[in-house]
């Protein structure tokens, strides 16, 4: 049985410092916090996410379908900060396929969101792409 995500006190007061933190290159190296605008408001709402680097950038939602998920896509990008650097970026959500490999590496180097997958690290290919869709995966790339 998987966790569902809550926002409660506590995790505000993580949320906030990590933000912080990652502000200013503290917090690890692909700790960023994430800006999206809200589809509604027109506010601007962060939160400290952790991406997964290499030849590609991806931005995963291990909580599932939360507010910043909806309000990215409407936007269709997002701005991350790290060290005082901000660049806004194009998401492309991908498929189910394609995603499957990324959630698998996200699991095995974050190991605090695991309670929120019905899989593990070791789990076969075929699980991850079933539980994709429980988990938006977005590509990033740089404004053309």
């Amino acid at each position: 049985m998987t966790k569902t995500y809550r926002v409660s006190a506590p995790r505000r007061a993580a949320n906030a410092l990590m933000s912080s933190l990652s502000r200013f290159g503290l917090a690890g190296r692909h700790v960023y916090v994430l800006t999206v605008v809200g589809r509604k408001s027109g506010k601007a709402y962060s939160c400290p996410v952790t991406l997964i680097e290499g030849e590609e950038r991806w931005l995963v939602s291990p909580y599932g379908e939360v507010a910043w998920v909806r309000n990215a896509r409407a936007a269709g990008e997002v701005q991350l900060t790290r060290k005082g650097h901000a660049e806004r970026l194009q998401i492309e959500e991908v498929s189910a396929e394609l995603a499957a490999p990324i959630l698998q590496r996200y699991i095995a180097t974050i190991p605090i969101v695991r309670p929120y997958f019905d899989v593990t690290p070791s789990s076969p290919i075929t699980e991850f792409i079933a539980e994709a869709p429980r988990h938006p995966v977005f590509r990033l790339s740089t404004n053309a």
